[in-house]
């Protein structure tokens, strides 16, 4: 019968949960949100802190990438701000909750059109060419530093240093100290500044004051055996050489079998093992080098060889420390000692060891291929240390991309300003849906600075009024939000700089997920995949002990 009914098609898994149209799409715009609500408390010099605590420890950041990866979000439309965040912090180091907060504040201005039917493909492209329209502008504005005046470069360094720390909580009183030790630490790089190549040491106890920058290496000294204490912990102009090599007498095997037939063989098998770690030691005190580091064991016999011949040794040496010293001393990590030439040793002008807090730490200073440095972080809580880290971080990412590129604007939502100016006044030159998208685009630019006046507590709509009206003049360029005033002031005499590189990525990158939110119109939950997951987040919780559990068998 041709009336008859068509069976239904069944094609995905039952259980399986699909949403799709307008709906799901604000249901996106909304999980985007609730994350950006969670981070944008945090932007600019006055932010606030997150205490995110996962059950083993607490976390103290305002660090928008450390925030958005301790939360573990599962929404997958939000992850993207995630992964944004992340990029960021890959890529520039610093910018972080500005990306999140941009990407956000670009779906809620799209919202409404979203609710009153223009397809979301129309937003996008609106939003592809505003975003290169102030990216164009951005270009235009930043403004190029003379690299070839070193101390000019040194000073804008610095004060960009000190841009990205203001929003840390070492962004005080400290913050002249600290951005003079992110240039000092930056610039003792070599040409390819391999961030790897500046080492960061924290110490509890003493006051952040207390921090200090070595030019070369330190590290915290390693596990010594008897006979350490009678080495010199102090020397000048030493030869260095590094190993990868153990030092000790080795047991046997609980599986080892060796058939003699008399004892005098086994007292052979005793003497050889003894002549080959001795064969060892005398090569290495014989090649003239006056401290011994390795990055396996070095045992006590060898310990108590050493200091016998004034010589000192540290083994167990942590791999990154064992290659900043090589890069630093210009010695060769050597995996024999049968041939040990002279190209192989490395040198510096001091080798001390030096109490720091309740550490003892191992100093390489004066090297001849400088090319690393360590800052050695004190403070009291271990979370305030912890957060320290991160925002030299941050700076020295800062400072390193504008090393390579020394383009700059003002930081405060100035350049925001400026572009949200720009665009407004393009949108008007401009025919149908893309006008009001565009001016959209250009009202979202604007939360930069309305978020930094909210988190100083200030009369957020008063800053904004204020700005616009300077934008329009031609010599309001750089104004922006002075947190001293509780005014606005030209940022760029203010010094309040950052590196065009930021902000260029920032816009781009939160464009980038806003039109990938905009683009997705069905969203399908496979219930199974969902119950994995669940399964070996329990698994790893519980360090698979109750997952893994069998029931005994009657």
């Amino acid at each position: 019968m041709s009336h008859m009914m068509q069976p239904s098609i069944i094609l995905l898994r039952d259980g399986t949960d699909t949403s799709q149209g307008v709906g799901q799409l604000l249901s996106n715009i909304d999980a985007c949100g609730a994350v950006v609500d969670v981070v944008k408390t945090t932007l600019g010099p006055r932010g606030m802190d997150k205490l995110i605590h996962d059950g083993r420890s607490a976390t103290i950041s305002n660090d928008g990438a450390t925030i958005v990866k301790l939360l573990d979000v599962v929404h997958p439309a939000a992850k993207l701000l995630v992964d944004i965040a992340k990029s960021q912090d890959s890529e520039v180091g610093d910018g972080t909750t500005s990306v999140m907060v941009l990407a956000g504040e670009f779906l809620r201005e799209a919202r409404p059109f979203v609710e009153e039917g223009v397809h979301p493909q129309v937003i996008i492209k609106s939003y592809r060419l505003a975003c290169q329209l102030a990216l164009k502008k951005l270009e235009e504005l930043s403004v190029k530093v003379d690299k070839t005046d070193i101390e000019k470069t040194r000073d804008l360094l610095k004060k960009i240093a000190r841009t990205s720390l203001s929003s840390k909580l070492i962004g005080g009183v400290e913050s002249d100290h600290f951005s003079d030790m992110v240039v000092n630490a930056v610039l003792s790089l070599d040409e390819d500044l391999d961030i790897n190549m500046v080492g960061v040491k924290q110490v509890a106890g003493g006051s952040m004051q207390e921090s200090f920058l070595v030019n070369g290496v330190a590290f915290k000294k390693t596990f010594s055996y008897a006979g350490f204490e009678q080495q010199p912990k102090k020397f000048e102009n030493p030869k260095i050489i590094t190993l990868n090599i153990e030092l000790e007498l080795k047991a046997e095997k609980d599986n080892a079998e060796i058939k003699l037939n008399n004892p005098e063989q086994y007292e052979e098998i005793i003497k050889a093992e003894w002549k080959i770690i001795y064969d060892k030691l005398e090569k290495i005190v014989e090649s003239g080098a006056k401290i011994v580091l390795s990055k396996k064991a070095i045992g006590d016999l060898a310990t108590q060889y050493f200091a016998d011949r004034g010589l000192f040794c540290a083994g167990r040496v942590a791999e990154d420390d064992l290659i900043r010293v090589t890069k630093a001393t210009g010695s060769k990590i050597l995996t024999t000692v049968s041939k040990v030439t002279p190209e192989d040793l490395g040198s510096c002008e001091l080798f001390e060891e030096k109490q720091v807090g309740n550490e003892r730490y191992n100093l390489f200073t004066g090297c001849p291929h400088a090319k690393t440095a360590t800052i050695v972080l004190r403070g009291g809580a271990e979370q305030f240390i912890a957060e320290a880290e991160r925002s030299l971080h941050d700076a020295i990412m800062v400072v390193r991309r504008t090393v390579k590129n020394t383009a700059i604007v003002a930081g405060g939502g100035a350049i925001e300003m400026a572009l949200s100016a720009y665009l407004k006044n393009y949108a008007r030159t401009v025919k149908g849906k893309s006008q009001l998208l565009i001016s959209a685009f250009a009202k979202a630019l604007e939360v930069i600075p309305r978020q930094i006046s909210e988190n100083a507590g200030f009369d957020a709509t008063n800053i904004l009024n204020k700005l616009r009206k300077k934008h329009q003049d031609k010599d309001g360029t750089w104004y922006g939000v002075d947190i001293k005033t509780e005014d606005v002031a030209d940022n760029f005499e203010q010094f309040v700089w950052e590196p065009s590189l930021i902000k260029r990525n920032a816009i781009s990158s939160a464009i980038e997920a806003a039109t990938l939110v905009l683009s997705v119109d069905e969203t399908v939950k496979n219930p199974e995949s969902e119950q994995q997951q669940h399964d070996q987040q329990r698994n790893a919780a519980f360090g698979g002990g109750v997952g893994n559990m069998q029931m005994p068998r009657k």
